[in-house]
C-alpha cells in the first residue's frame, strides 16, 4: 500500500485534487501497484522554505512504500510526479522535492494486524 503525502504550496481546489489522486493512481504503477491500494494525504497552501527563501509554487512529496524499492521505479515515479504537478498546478519539476521510504511489512500495520 503505497502512502503519497503531498505538502504543496498552492491551493488546491476539489476537482485538482482528484486529478492529482487519479494521476497518482496510474503513476504508482511503476511500483507494481494501483489506485485500489493507494493513499494519498495532500496538504495545500503549505509555507515551505529552502535555502532561507519561502517557495511560491513548490512541493515536498514523502512516497512510503511496503518493500524494497528499485531505483529505476523511484526515478520513473519522481517523473510522473512532476509532470502531473506541472500540468495540475504549474509547479515547475526544478521545485519538487521527493522522498521514498521503503517499508518492512512488519512494520506497516492495518486491520489490526501488519502486512
Amino acid at each position: 500500500m503505497p502512502f503519497v503525502d503531498a505538502k504543496i504550496t498552492v491551493p488546491v481546489s476539489e476537482h485538482k485534487r482528484d486529478a492529482i489522486k487519479s494521476g497518482l493512481g496510474e503513476a504508482v504503477s511503476v511500483f507494481g501497484k494501483g489506485e485500489a491500494w493507494l493513499m494519498v494525504g495532500i496538504d495545500d497552501d503549505y509555507a515551505l522554505w529552502l535555502g532561507g527563501r519561502k517557495l511560491d509554487k513548490g512541493a515536498f512529496v514523502s512516497v512510503s512504500l511496503i518493500g524494497e524499492t528499485p531505483d529505476e521505479a523511484c526515478g520513473e515515479f519522481t517523473a510522473r510526479l512532476c509532470d502531473l504537478l506541472g500540468d495540475e498546478l504549474g509547479i515547475p519539476g526544478d521545485q519538487v522535492y521527493v522522498t521514498y521510504h521503503p517499508m518492512l511489512r512488519t512494520r506497516w500495520g492495518w486491520n489490526g494486524s501488519t502486512f
